[in-house]
């Protein structure tokens, strides 16, 4: 007897989209599960947003479909989809307060005021915002404006959220803070996130799965350490965090160990390491890590990245123009190309 598949909570085949001369999206395919954390990540002009409005039903394709759990919606207008958006600015009615705000859509669907009054507080609830009901949004701070945004959203109980940046607008300590709430938010909530951003540890902090685009279509997708440890492309390996290319393989920062020039034994590398001779051109103290920038005999310039457990900004900066020794382990290499990659090894 054959077991049947469930559908996906969203389900891409080759969507394109342009505008004029130029294609945004450019043959896009993308399964998304249920319940999933999915972000799609890339630079500015990747393709990524026009995919997400595409999905919302903002857009219209110019070629391609989009299902919702099984149901072709190409050509739905947005509110016949079973979606909701979430922006970077917020899109709160100011002069409504807090739970007006929330209870917005139930009221547009014609919710009876009771049923929508204990939904919207449940939503409060979800997002830990229990007693603000009755706030304006200029009297919460930009956390609480972004909750109040996802409490707005979850309430009308969609089968899949979209979020474009909305933690964008918001100071590095608050982001990290929302980066940590989101992710419980959505667990909570058990429905599906897709998430939009050019910031390469968001998506890799937030994600069950990310897709990596580039110039309308998709380099790659992964779990957060298929990406990073085993980038398909020379885009990917470039773009999710920094690769040093050493000869015919590649290495991330943090797998080259920087010993003195002409150290072994218990400072030295371990047996059977790779190894290479240089110079440090450049030390950035940075509080917890130091990054080392290392001019190799080989012509190449390659970036190390160490924890200062033990150290000071003086003992590392003090490294400057020494000979030093980098080593890394086989394992840790990588290949790329413009067209794919294997991976030296699994990591």
């Amino acid at each position: 007897m054959f077991s049947v598949m469930p559908a996906s909570a969203v389900r891409i085949r080759d969507l394109r989209k342009t505008f004029g001369p130029v294609e945004a999206v450019a043959g896009v395919d993308l399964d998304i599960g249920d319940g999933e954390f999915f972000s799609m990540l890339g630079p500015s002009g990747s393709g990524k947003t026009t995919v997400l409005r595409l999905i919302a039903g903002f857009e219209r394709p110019t070629a391609g479909t989009i299902e919702l759990g099984g149901r072709d919606v190409t050509s739905l207008a947005p509110f016949d989809r079973d979606v909701n958006t979430v922006f970077q600015d917020y899109a709160l009615f100011p002069h409504l307060d807090v739970l007006r705000n929330v209870e917005y859509g139930l009221k547009v669907r014609r919710v009876p005021k009771a049923k929508r009054r204990e939904r919207a507080l449940e939503a409060l609830r979800s997002v830990r915002l229990d007693g603000m009901g009755s706030r304006r949004p200029a009297e919460l701070s930009g956390g609480q404006r972004q909750r109040v945004a996802l409490a707005r959203a979850l309430v009308n109980e969609p089968k899949v959220l979209l979020l474009d940046e909305p933690l964008g607008a918001l100071d590095l300590k608050l982001r990290e803070e929302m980066q940590v709430e989101l992710k419980s938010i959505q667990r909570r909530a058990g429905i599906t996130f897709v998430f939009v951003t050019h910031d390469q540890e968001e998506a890799l902090t937030l994600s069950d799965r990310i897709a990596v685009l580039d110039r309308g279509r998709v380099q790659q997708v992964g779990t957060p350490a298929e990406v990073y440890e085993r980038p398909a492309t020379e885009f990917v390996a470039g773009f999710v965090g920094t690769t040093n290319r050493i000869g015919e393989v590649c290495v991330r920062p943090e797998k080259l160990h920087v010993h003195d020039g002409g150290a072994d034994g218990a400072d030295g590398p371990d047996a059977g390491d790779r190894q290479a001779l240089g110079t440090v051109a450049e030390v950035v103290y940075a509080g917890a890590v130091t990054r080392f920038v290392i001019d190799l005999e080989s012509g190449e310039r390659v970036v190390a990245l160490e924890q200062n457990l033990r150290t000071s900004s003086m003992d590392v900066l003090g490294r400057r123009g020494a000979r030093v020794r980098i080593s890394w382990h086989e394992a840790h290499e990588f290949r790329v190309s413009g067209a794919g990659a294997a991976p030296a090894r699994t990591p």
